[in-house]
C-alpha cells in the first residue's frame, strides 16, 4: 500500500488560515460510510445526526504554548517546539535551523543545551529550568507550519478547546476546536452522553510519512488515559462517536490492548477493522497524512475521496481551523 495512493488536490485557498469569527459557525459535511451519500449541513446542527444514548467522547488535553524562540551565543536565532514529556524520559524538542550536539541556546537568558540529535529535526535537551515552565512563561501557540504566520492573541484562545483541562499537548486536537459549550448542552438535552479521555498530542502529529509504503511508517507514542466512567459508558451504551482522530486512536488502542493508561502508538490505516468507534467527527485532513489514512480506514478511501472532492468544489475550509466532517 503506497502513501501516494492517499492523495487529493487541495488548493491553497481552501486552507483556513484563521479561525472562524465565531466558534462553531463552521459547516459540516455528513458522509454515510455505508452508502457513500453526502449531505451538506452546519456544525450547529450536529445534534440532528446523533441519537439519545449515543456516547460522544472528547479529548480534554490542554495545549502548551510550546513554541519557543531562542538564540545561540553568537546571536543566531533558532526556534524550538517543546514536545510532550512523560515520567523520567529525556526532554525532547523539535527545532528549526541548524543545531548540533553540545550547542547551547538561550530562551530569555535561560540556558538550554542540545544533548543529543535524534534526526528528523528532533533533539534531546537539558535545561535547569523545565521546558514546560519556559513554555508557560515565554512560549507561543504552536500553530501548524502550513499557516505560514505567527500566532496572535486570538490564537491563544481559539487554538484550544472549550473543554481543555489536562495540560500536556504540543498541538491541539483540532477536530474539537469547533465544539462549543452551547452545543454540548444541546447534545446533553437530547440524551447524548458526553464523556472524556486524555491523549496528549505530540510528535506523531508533526512527523510526515517518509516511507513510500504505508506499512513501513512508525507512529510515535503519545500518553493517554481513559477514565473508568468513560470505559463503562462505551461498554454499556449506544453508538460511540469519536470527536477527532486522537479519540478514535485511543479507543481503538484500548480495544486492542485493554490498557486504560500508558503510551499509545497505534497506526490505523485502510484494512483496519474498528472495534469500538461507530462514528467519527473530524476535520478535513492534509493529503498523504496519517490522519487522512485513519479517516480512509473508517470511511473507505473511495467514499472519503469523493467527499473531499465535493468539499473542495463546494468551497469548504480545510485543516485545523476549517470545517468539520461527520462520518457515520
Amino acid at each position: 500500500m503506497l502513501v501516494s495512493d492517499y492523495n487529493y488536490n487541495l488548493p491553497e485557498e481552501r486552507i483556513a488560515k484563521f479561525p472562524p469569527k465565531k466558534r462553531g459557525s463552521t459547516r459540516l459535511l455528513v458522509l454515510n460510510k455505508s452508502t457513500g451519500k453526502i449531505q451538506d449541513s452546519h456544525y450547529r446542527y450536529l445534534a440532528d445526526f446523533l441519537n439519545p444514548g449515543d456516547v460522544l467522547v472528547l479529548n480534554d488535553t490542554r495545549v502548551m504554548q510550546s513554541r519557543l524562540f531562542c538564540e545561540l551565543p553568537d546571536g543566531r536565532k533558532r526556534e524550538l517546539v517543546v514536545l510532550e514529556k512523560h515520567g523520567n524520559e529525556p526532554q525532547r524538542i523539535m527545532y528549526r535551523g541548524k543545531l548540533h550536539e553540545g550547542d547551547k541556546v538561550f530562551v530569555n537568558k535561560n540556558l538550554v543545551t542540545i544533548a543529543k540529535i535524534l534526526g528528523n529535526g528532533i533533539a534531546e535537551v537539558e535545561s535547569s529550568t523545565p521546558l514546560s515552565e519556559l513554555a508557560r512563561l515565554y512560549g507561543e501557540v504552536p500553530l501548524p507550519p502550513y499557516l505560514h504566520r505567527d500566532a496572535t492573541d486570538n490564537d491563544k484562545k481559539r487554538y484550544q478547546t472549550v473543554f481543555a483541562k489536562e495540560f500536556g499537548s504540543a498541538a491541539a486536537p483540532t477536530a474539537s476546536l469547533n465544539m462549543t459549550e452551547e452545543l454540548l448542552e444541546k447534545l446533553k438535552q437530547k440524551g447524548v452522553i458526553i464523556k472524556y479521555l486524555t491523549l496528549h498530542v505530540g510528535l506523531g502529529t508533526f512527523l510526515p510519512i517518509r516511507s513510500d509504503k504505508v506499512e513501513d511508517h512508525k507512529m510515535h507514542s503519545e500518553w493517554f488515559s481513559i477514565p473508568e466512567d468513560t470505559i463503562k459508558a462505551i461498554n454499556n451504551s449506544g453508538r460511540i462517536i469519536a470527536l477527532g482522530t486522537t479519540v478514535a486512536r485511543t479507543l481503538e488502542y484500548y480495544a486492542k490492548t485493554g490498557k486504560t493508561e500508558g503510551e499509545d502508538d497505534i497506526f490505523i490505516y485502510p484494512g483496519y477493522e474498528f472495534k469500538i468507534v461507530d462514528a467519527l467527527l473530524t476535520n478535513f485532513h492534509a493529503p498523504k497524512s496519517t490522519v487522512l489514512m485513519l479517516a480512509s480506514a473508517f470511511a473507505g478511501w473511495d467514499n472519503l475521496k469523493n467527499a473531499y472532492d465535493h468539499a473542495v468544489t463546494e468551497k469548504y475550509n480545510f485543516l485545523s481551523y476549517g470545517d468539520s466532517m461527520l462520518i457515520c
